[in-house]
């Protein structure tokens, strides 16, 4: 059996996830079965694009119902975070309503645009096993112009003008809104505790 399964959300990150599981020895397979999403060990649910495209790629495969009930490890990844939420500004849709708040856009200003590229730090984080080990001010690779705001479900907040959810929790299913297969050592920290779980 394989270390995790990557749902195949459409997204061009698909192949950097599965390299970067590669490098730490793990094995992956891509898929959007319902059958292999349900009996798989980890579950990462990757997305580039907009919510309302990865709703509807959901809804076809079937797995908009499966997704909510399932009892193993979750990731979701950028995009794929924010669907675990109830609803997205970007297309005004219901997402997977696994966390019961709503998406929304990013406010440009002159000093930070939108979408939000780059790097940031995470200054403070809850103690949680996705976190183990990253020390202190671990930066990663952020690119979005959508967020989630801080609640109760926040492990860790980022600035980019504003306060949003960097990383957030709720029982089995975890989200990042940085790309982790992009952000060098600590990047590969959390996917190494992410295999841990």
């Amino acid at each position: 059996m394989t270390d995790a399964l990557i749902i195949d959300s459409g997204g061009a990150n698909l192949a950097s996830l599965q390299y970067a599981f590669a490098r730490l020895g793990a094995t992956t397979c891509v898929s959007a079965a319902p059958e292999a999403v349900v009996a798989a060990r980890r579950v990462v649910l990757p997305g580039v694009g907009s919510a309302a495209d990865a709703m509807r790629r959901l809804r076809a495969a079937g797995l908009a119902s499966v997704l909510p009930k399932l009892t193993q490890p979750l990731l979701g990844i950028c995009l794929g975070m924010q669907l675990l939420f109830e609803h997205s500004a970007e297309g005004e849709v219901e997402c997977l309503g696994i966390l019961p708040q709503r998406v929304q856009r990013l406010q440009p200003s002159p000093a930070r645009p939108v979408p939000h590229m780059g790097w940031n730090c995470l200054p403070t984080a809850e103690a949680d096993p996705l976190l183990e080990g990253l020390g202190a001010l671990p930066y990663f690779y952020f690119v979005h112009g959508y967020a989630a705001p801080v609640g109760p479900f926040t492990l860790a907040p980022v600035e980019y003008g504003e306060s949003f959810s960097a990383v957030v929790r709720r029982a089995n299913f975890w989200g990042v809104q940085f790309h982790p297969e992009r952000s060098a050592a600590a990047g590969a920290r959390v996917l190494t505790n992410f295999l841990r779980l």
